[in-house]
């Protein structure tokens, strides 16, 4: 038996050689999708390649750009996929797939899109691509599904963005942490990572100022002590309550304040405001 699938394989595989050699361009027509159907996405688009130029001006076109999109994107090279894809909707604005083009681009991005420590670039396209779709075609089937995605990409920045922020903490460079963590809390305001990001801002500022020349530790001791009490107020049960108090301390002590006195004029302060 095993024989018989080895001379069968071997028979195959010369009919495949022979048709690659062949010139009849509508035999290897049929066969790319025979072949598509079939799902052996190598020789649809093997074949393709050979024949979509000849058929380039033809009714035929599209429908052969659209199978050799499908194709690669069957194979997962969703690189080559997704500039067939985009290809497509350049050429066909108003093609028979031209809706699933511009979703099946975006979503070749997404599956392009790495791990959060690496370049988001194709995130950030997925995003892009995704969003134009909800524009254009707002009641297409797919609009959910473009939804979770979008959701997805924009917690995958929103982790990358937390990591580079955090990479200058643990690096020691407080002033650029303090940059970046502004920036992260600014773009990102229902993060996961807010409670942290504001404590870690919090740090940041009060060894910035402790790392400072004298003559600049008092304003940005100022600043350490605001930022204290903006963390307090939105996170008062924060699991970095002991460690912000501790800031706080130091903070009033190096201002020349007593700090339990002025936490309470803090709250009589509040207290007024309501």
């Amino acid at each position: 038996m095993t024989v018989f699938i080895i001379l069968g394989f071997m028979s195959s595989c010369g009919e495949y050689q022979q048709l690659l050699k062949s010139s009849d361009y509508n035999l290897k027509k049929d066969k790319a999708k025979e072949y598509y159907d079939e799902g052996r996405y190598v020789r649809t688009t093997e074949l393709l390649m050979q024949i979509m130029p000849r058929f380039r001006a033809s009714q035929e076109s599209e429908a052969l750009e659209w199978m050799n999109a499908m194709a690669f994107y069957g194979m997962r090279d969703y690189i080559t996929a997704g500039s067939y894809f985009k290809s497509y909707t350049d050429q066909y604005g108003y093609g028979e797939h031209i809706e699933e083009a511009y979703f099946m681009a975006a979503l070749c991005d997404y599956h392009l899109s790495p791990k959060p420590e690496l370049d988001q670039s194709y995130t950030r396209s997925a995003i892009e691509g995704f969003t134009y779709f909800l524009n254009r075609y707002p009641d297409n089937p797919s609009a959910d599904e473009c939804r979770r995605y979008i959701r997805e990409c924009e917690e995958k920045l929103t982790e990358k963005s937390y990591m580079s922020a955090r990479l200058y903490y643990d690096m020691t460079e407080y002033k650029a942490a303090v940059v970046a963590l502004t920036n992260n809390l600014k773009d990102h305001t229902d993060s996961k990572y807010r409670e942290e990001m504001m404590f870690l801002r919090l740090s940041s500022l009060f060894l910035y100022a402790e790392n400072s020349m004298a003559s600049r530790q008092t304003e940005r001791y100022q600043e350490t002590l605001d930022d204290y009490y903006s963390f307090v107020e939105e996170f008062p049960d924060s699991r970095f309550i002991k460690d912000a108090r501790r800031i706080y301390v130091s903070t009033s002590r190096a201002l020349n304040l007593d700090p339990v006195v002025d936490e309470e004029l803090a709250d009589k302060s509040e207290i007024t405001k309501k």
